[in-house]
């Protein structure tokens, strides 16, 4: 697995989170060779942006490097494995539900396996799939929600070419 921006560009971010008692959450906006980007609808029953598409992740464990958390979120949410991290999409502040406050440290990344059997965790998403940017441009401006899917739009224009 190669991680660039290299691991040592997320130390700081963790660190910081850490000293400020902010837990840290990481999301990897999935690109396959076509370019199109993977996204989930989270279940409408679960506690957290019920309803909602969202780009794969998780929570970073005690103990785990940004790195790690992802390569396994990617790993239990789709069954791929990652290959790269390609770049920073962004880092921003969100509060939970349960009050906590979170770091969310989003990139662009590239994962193998059987891209067109992703192993879905039903018990919190209702669909997945792969889209193209015209159908993440008709997502985003039919849903009230759609900060996840801008976020995979701003991912895109970043790949070269």
């Amino acid at each position: 697995m190669t991680c660039a921006p290299h691991p040592a560009e997320f130390e700081p971010i963790q660190r910081e989170a850490s000293a400020a008692g902010v837990r840290c959450v990481v999301g990897a906006v999935l690109v396959n060779p076509r370019g199109e980007v993977f996204l989930q609808r989270r279940a409408e029953h679960v506690r957290l942006f019920p309803g909602c598409w969202d780009i794969v992740g998780g929570h970073v464990e005690q103990g785990e490097t940004l790195c790690a958390a992802l390569a396994r979120e990617i790993e239990e949410e789709t069954g791929w494995r990652l290959l790269e991290v390609g770049g920073l999409v962004d880092v921003f502040d969100w509060t939970g539900g349960d009050g906590g406050l979170r770091r969310e440290i989003d990139v662009l990344a590239t994962v193998e396996g059987d891209l067109t059997r992703p192993r879905i965790e039903r018990d919190k998403f209702d669909e997945a799939r792969w889209l193209e940017e015209d159908e993440l441009r008709r997502l985003a401006a039919g849903s009230a929600e759609s900060g996840m899917i801008q976020l995979a739009l701003r991912a895109l224009a970043m790949r070269p070419g």
